[in-house]
């Protein structure tokens, strides 16, 4: 479903960029950890781009503001839509929002398609709980990409979020794959999260893949996680780390050679040294040369 004069995705995805590798970025993480510039400036071979993380409250830090004045590539992820809910789809909030991404010179749009906030967009309101798994809210959301779409300008690619806990009786990749087929438009597939949800739901790391859309995929995040017990079941914490899960590198080896639309895949480590994220970043530019620009 589309509107009569938008190009169907298929179209519109030759036109978005081949980035290649990048890392993530949200305010302040320079202070405490990565700073990006020095590692691209270090390993240019490494680092193509900088997926910056950013909601309206703080804007852009100094750091990735650095990294825009030297133009080079971005993206913006957003880290305060609620994009499930209609209500929270306000023009303002698109307006101000796709400004900050233009003045950023972003590929897309993309953030994690779940719950931000809990009332209000307003300090302390801060959250991030998944989507309800049901058809209904997949076509809600669905509505709403294609919403977004409409009003920014840019493409927008939801992401299956990180939880210990889903509700709903849809396996998360049947919930991405409707969103996708009923807003015609791309993804962002974070394997990592999608290592938490097959471990929370007791399934085999490849559970469901055969019959996703890997198609639509525009870009992939791979991230350190650090798995845990509570009351008998297991979980994993999606820290941001260094150590990724063999279930991560298990479903991203997968994916590669079939997202035949790839056009980005982020390493999130931004609170870590630059010594300590460069064996991820080594292993995921060997892979991206073996299988997407092989």
């Amino acid at each position: 479903m589309r509107d009569s004069d938008e190009l169907p995705f298929a179209a519109r995805v030759t036109a978005l960029p081949r980035l290649g590798v990048g890392i993530s970025t949200e305010f302040d993480a320079g202070r405490t950890g990565l700073d990006p510039i020095a590692l691209a400036t270090e390993h240019p071979e490494l680092v193509r781009f900088l997926e910056i993380g950013a909601d309206l409250e703080r804007g852009i830090d100094a750091g990735a503001r650095a990294w825009i004045e030297r133009g080079w590539p971005t993206t913006y992820h957003f880290l305060d839509l609620n994009l499930e809910e209609p209500e929270d789809l306000d023009a303002a909030w698109i307006e101000a929002s796709a400004a900050l991404a233009r003045s950023a010179g972003a590929a897309w749009l993309c953030g994690d398609a779940g719950l931000w906030h809990i009332g209000p967009r307003e300090r302390g309101h801060g959250t991030l709980m998944p989507p309800i798994l049901e058809p209904d809210g997949a076509d809600l959301m669905a509505a709403n990409v294609r919403a977004l779409r409409t009003a920014s300008g840019f493409e927008v690619l939801p992401e299956n979020p990180p939880a210990h806990v889903y509700v709903g009786r849809m396996h998360l990749l049947d919930y991405f794959a409707r969103v996708g087929e009923r807003s015609d438009g791309g993804l962002l597939l974070d394997v990592a999260h999608l290592a938490v949800f097959q471990r929370v739901r007791g399934h085999e790391p490849l559970t469901a893949l055969d019959g996703f859309p890997l198609e639509r995929v525009v870009e992939v995040h791979v991230a350190g996680g650090v798995p845990f017990t509570w009351k008998g079941a297991h979980f994993v914490e999606d820290d941001h780390g260094v150590d990724v899960l063999p279930d991560t590198w298990e479903i991203l080896e997968y994916v590669l050679p079939r997202a035949t639309n790839l056009r980005a895949l982020v390493f999130e480590c931004e609170r870590n040294p630059i010594a300590a994220v460069l064996p991820g970043f080594e292993r995921l530019n060997a892979l991206w040369s073996e299988t997407v620009s092989a």
